[in-house]
């Protein structure tokens, strides 16, 4: 074997050794970059950082409780009004009844076409005093004295009982049919609330 054929052989040899040196120290140049984005990708975070709360609150919604209080204050001085046009008619004053409720539940009272106009309007099923009207503003006194918090659905329900219960005590005994069917449109309204919270109720 001449020198020159060991020599040309060592020269490939070289040659291969230097090229496939450069391919690994490229290769392993793209494996570490591809290490380095795989790390980026997979930082780990420390456990200390807690996930945000999922717990509602809730708040009392004042502006629209004082909202419906400033419109129930209103037509209720509204109604007073034609309470005492009733009384007046028949030579009496507002002033010198003693118990308004109890007088107007002995119905011994007589009333002008005008007013008498104004209260059907009032009591239809949906005025103001109606069943419709009167018991969605319970049920959004309600909502908005809680925030809308399902776990006092309960607390409102009583509350309007104990009101209700009031209410006929003053009244002097059963009150109205119309009240009666505001009554349970009402309590229907807690069970819908209940139901849709997920709650179950035992209703009266």
């Amino acid at each position: 074997m001449s020198v020159n054929g060991v020599t040309s052989a060592s020269d490939v040899y070289s040659t291969y050794a230097a090229q496939n040196q450069s391919t690994k120290t490229e290769t392993k140049k793209d494996t570490g970059k591809g290490t380095a984005a795989e790390s980026a990708g997979a930082v780990y975070e420390s456990s200390s950082k807690k996930p945000a709360s999922t717990t509602k609150s809730y708040k009392p919604d004042m502006k629209t409780v004082a909202k419906l209080q400033a419109d129930a204050d209103a037509r209720t001085a509204q109604l007073k009004s034609l309470v005492e046009k009733m009384i007046t008619k028949q030579g009496e004053t507002y002033g010198k009844a003693n118990d308004i409720w109890s007088f107007l539940s002995k119905g011994n009272f007589t009333v002008d076409a005008a007013t008498k106009a104004q209260a059907q309007a009032d009591i239809a099923e949906d005025g103001y005093w109606g069943v419709n009207q009167t018991s969605q503003r319970i049920l959004d006194f309600a909502t908005a004295l809680t925030g809308g918090d399902p776990s006092k659905i309960e607390k409102m329900r009583s509350a309007f009982l104990k009101g209700y219960k009031q209410a006929e005590k003053t009244w002097g005994g059963n009150l109205p049919e119309i009240s009666k069917q505001t009554y349970d449109a009402v309590l229907k309204g807690f069970d819908k609330m209940a139901s849709d919270a997920g709650i179950e109720t035992e209703t009266e």
